[in-house]
């Protein structure tokens, strides 16, 4: 009993699930340069908190839009000023955040595509339901059990890596919790058990245990640990710089394990901070708390592009948040919850360069409920469309159970 309070206490992991027999030394030499299969990978990327979306993809040609947020209407692209205080114009229509400057060139290359009016279908404005909801997969229902990542991974096959499913953080995400395996990182310098003898007897403990299901978990577990390990060797060096912050060293870490051939096929990150109610700008469009946090996200995606180069051929990054913010901005020069919002797709497969989804129109009459930009695209659509498309999935029915994914011809 002592030996697996030291090992809860000093290690970082967090794994769920049973899985194939330990192949760690095989692993450890693909991490060391050998050749690997490389998989098709799947990044998503929650941003908690109900992002404004209206203000991250600007409707500069929507004259509604400046009438109802006379103070943090993100100004329209001009002369001059585009990329400093000013909306960057991507179709005539709609305009990135300048803060978003760095994802510019990918959208305009084609790498980089956005669905607006995109989200959930739940009413919901409880940032804590909408967010099980999405990850769940199955909005408005609160009984399903495992997440929609999970599910989305196909039988594991003989061999399969302890690293095929991964999220950076302390604890397991909604979507990535069911029956597959998948592990939860905090970091990957810290993936140890620094006592060793503790190591040796918990190891010799799972290993020797009756139990199939503690057999199994224990391999998968120090499966991982090896394999971890011996990433850790090779210091690395990424080959873009990422903006300092949690957000961005998450990023840095998936694109090391994709690029050591660890096994990964789905990952997972989330970046928190989006529930602008109170003084959402600054006195400039570039300035305040939506800026300095588009910034970093900003920063962080073109990073993780320019880091794994030819790589990015294999993955497609989603982001998605539970809900949007109104479309007028309140007293407070904030916004509140909102509904519809929009999703970033980037990747390799991804065919980039345009706002997918049907525009509803800011009018009065095209609201939402009389006060939020409504909904027309499901985020299962989108996220169905790489799951079959990308990753091969052809099973929806059971990834988005009850629900017949409309694909929008993104990858």
């Amino acid at each position: 009993m002592n030996t697996r309070r030291i090992f809860l206490r000093n290690s970082a992991l967090a794994m769920i699930g049973a899985g194939s027999a330990p192949l760690w030394l095989e692993r450890a030499l693909y991490a060391a340069g050998a050749p690997s299969p490389r998989k098709k990978i799947l990044v998503a990327i929650f941003q908690r908190g109900a992002a404004d979306g209206l203000n991250i993809v600007v409707p500069h040609g929507e004259k509604a839009y400046y009438t109802m947020r006379p103070t943090i209407a993100i100004p329209r692209p001009a002369p001059g000023a585009q990329g400093l205080d000013a909306a960057i114009d991507l179709d005539g229509f709609f305009g990135l955040h300048p803060s978003l400057t760095p994802l510019q060139p990918l959208f305009a290359q084609g790498h980089l595509a956005i669905v607006d009016a995109a989200g959930s279908p739940d009413p919901t404005r409880s940032h804590f339901d909408a967010q099980d909801y999405m990850e769940s997969g199955t909005p408005g229902l609160k009984g399903t059990t495992d997440g929609w990542m999970n599910r989305a991974l196909t039988p594991a096959e003989a061999g399969a890596s302890p690293l095929r499913a991964l999220s950076m953080g302390a604890i397991l995400p909604r979507a990535m919790r069911g029956n597959r395996p998948a592990l939860a990182l905090q970091n990957i310098g810290d993936f140890q058990i620094r006592n060793a003898e503790a190591a040796k007897q918990f190891e010799q403990f799972y290993m020797e245990s009756s139990d199939p299901a503690l057999h199994a978990v224990g391999g998968e577990t120090f499966e991982a640990m090896h394999l971890l390990a011996a990433i850790q060797k090779a210091p690395y060096q990424p080959a873009a710089e990422y903006p300092r912050g949690r957000f961005g060293d998450c990023l840095r870490q998936i694109a090391q394990l994709i690029k050591a051939n660890v096994g990964l096929e789905m990952a997972f990150a989330d970046i928190g901070g989006w529930d602008h109610h109170v003084n959402e700008m600054g006195q400039r469009a570039s300035e305040g708390q939506l800026a300095n946090l588009l910034r970093q996200y900003g920063e962080a995606l073109s990073a993780f592009w320019q880091d794994l180069g030819d790589r990015m051929g294999d993955v497609v990054l989603v982001t998605m948040s539970e809900f949007g913010r109104t479309a007028h901005e309140n007293g407070d020069r904030g916004t509140d919850h909102g509904h519809a919002n929009c999703m970033f797709v980037m990747g390799g497969p991804v065919k980039g360069g345009k706002v997918y989804g049907r525009w509803p129109g800011l009018e009065r009459e095209q609201l939402y409920e009389n006060r939020d930009l409504a909904l027309t695209t499901d985020f299962r659509d989108v996220l169905g469309e790489l799951v079959a498309r990308h990753l091969g999935n052809p099973t929806l029915g059971t990834v988005f159970p009850g629900y017949d994914a409309k694909f929008l011809g993104i990858v």
